[in-house]
């Protein structure tokens, strides 16, 4: 007899009770609540001949981007080879297969495929969507759901996590007003949709409705910050409201509350924290021990050359605590990336390393270096993963290094630019005052150029 999950894909190896157990496993991925590495272990545990279960724990250990979980995720996917399995799920240990040796854009179509044949398997619509972010990949983003969404009728058992996935892909495409619109109804849908959350606050971010954005994301704290494991990126995108208002002493009491206090952080939770810092790094703040503390977890967790947008975020981390020794080793081991096989050696040599450099040579005050660097790869740095949100870094960096470098041409080029795309942000205004001259961010002066002191 075939067993099915709850939304009608075929289970090999399941029974009534593990079918639920696994469609109850694979909506905390898609919710990012709960622990879905531990139902995926119990199930595997509780059914070894359950094949989706093994390939939803080799999902989750490699869309987590921590180097050390590709043993384990091997491991899991050997396993599951051995078993009986059906088409879909031939595809998932294919793509697995795939992620695990590097390569992030033939994941990609082979999963694109399984969610072509059946548009109901959540997983692999989850799993197709965080590789489309990885690769930085906005229309994929938003058309790989956008095919599947017909299936998907009202009252669907998940259905909000498709809606969250498409408001996500179109925010990044520009499209706000119907992201907003799909991203609000997931939360009505499922309140703790974490992605629906995110995907709603980039909008905000966006459109530069700062104030609505930090009024939205203090609604309902308990739905998305209780047992989600996404928290810490919506914490982040608070403190982005915050920042762009200039309310530091928030900013900072975010950071050293919900965004760093994390006893055992993930990787995208120090990205965010390095990523925060570096902000307020940016606008003068002194940071005292923040990032030698930042910088001994990343010790504690991470190798460089796994994956070059996480490696530029380290590198963040090590110029704040001023160790030029990892930030030697972080740089010296692209050579070796761009030896491998891995799309990563294209992110790095493309984008991820020239970008490296150049907050290397900003950390040191060599800022016509950060500029010769960053210029030709801000257009393209899409390719090396990331949102529009999380990118706008490399932006930030280039005005302040030509602020401070003096070269106002360049200085008001970029200001006009911002103020052209966020016109009622209180921190493009900020940076067109300083690159005509007329006030300093740091001291308010008109004289001293934003250098720093």
């Amino acid at each position: 007899m075939c067993i099915n999950d709850i939304r009608g894909q075929a289970l090999t190896g399941a029974t009534a009770d593990t079918a639920l157990l696994y469609s109850n496993a694979v909506h905390q991925f898609a919710i990012f609540a709960g622990d879905p590495v531990s139902a995926a272990e119990g199930l595997i545990q509780q059914q070894p001949g359950l094949v989706m279960g093994h390939a939803l724990k080799a999902w989750l250990y490699l869309l987590g981007s921590a180097p050390a979980a590709v043993p384990a995720a091997r491991q899991t996917i050997e396993a599951a080879k051995t078993l009986p399995m059906n088409r879909g799920e031939r595809g998932h240990l294919a793509a697995l297969d795939h992620l695990a040796a590097g390569r992030l854009h033939d994941a990609s179509r082979v999963i694109e495929d399984v969610a072509i044949e059946n548009p109901r398997d959540l997983l692999a619509l989850i799993a197709g969507h965080q590789l489309d972010y990885f690769t930085g990949n906005a229309r994929m983003l938003r058309d790989r759901v956008a095919r599947a969404l017909p299936a998907w009728s009202p009252g669907t058992p998940g259905r909000h996590s498709v809606l969250a996935m498409y408001a996500f892909g179109l925010e990044e495409n520009g499209q706000y007003a119907a992201a907003e619109r799909h991203g609000r109804q997931a939360i009505l849908e499922e309140p703790r949709d974490g992605w629906a959350r995110h995907a709603v606050a980039h909008v905000l971010e966006m459109e530069g409705r700062h104030d609505e954005g930090i009024a939205f994301m203090r609604e309902d704290l308990q739905s998305w910050t209780i047992d989600s494991f996404i928290a810490v990126h919506n914490w982040w995108h608070l403190a982005l409201y915050h920042l762009e208002l200039g309310q530091i002493d928030e900013v900072l009491e975010l950071v050293d509350g919900p965004i760093t206090n994390m006893a055992e952080p993930q990787m995208l939770e120090l990205v965010d924290a390095s990523a925060m810092l570096w902000r307020l790094h940016l606008r003068g703040v002194e940071l005292g021990g923040r990032w030698r503390r930042l910088t001994e977890r990343y010790q504690a967790m991470w190798a460089p050359g796994a994956y070059a947008f996480n490696d530029l975020h380290a590198i963040m981390a090590f110029v704040g605590a001023g160790r030029r020794d990892l930030i030697q080793a972080t740089l010296e081991a692209q050579a070796f990336v761009a030896l491998s096989a891995s799309d990563n050696a294209v992110f790095s040599q493309e984008v991820g390393y020239p970008l490296m450099k150049a907050f290397a040579a900003f950390g040191v005050g060599n800022y016509a270096e950060t500029i010769s660097l960053i210029r030709p790869v801000r257009a393209i740095a899409a390719r090396f993963g990331g949102s529009n949100a999380q990118r706008d870094v490399i932006d930030l960096t280039l005005i302040e290094a030509a602020l401070r470098s003096g070269d106002r041409d360049l200085a008001q080029a970029l200001a006009a630019e911002r103020i052209a795309a966020k016109h009622e942000s209180p921190l493009a205004k900020l940076f067109a005052r300083r690159a005509s001259g007329t006030q300093c961010a740091k001291c308010g002066s008109s004289t001293c150029g934003g250098a720093p002191h």
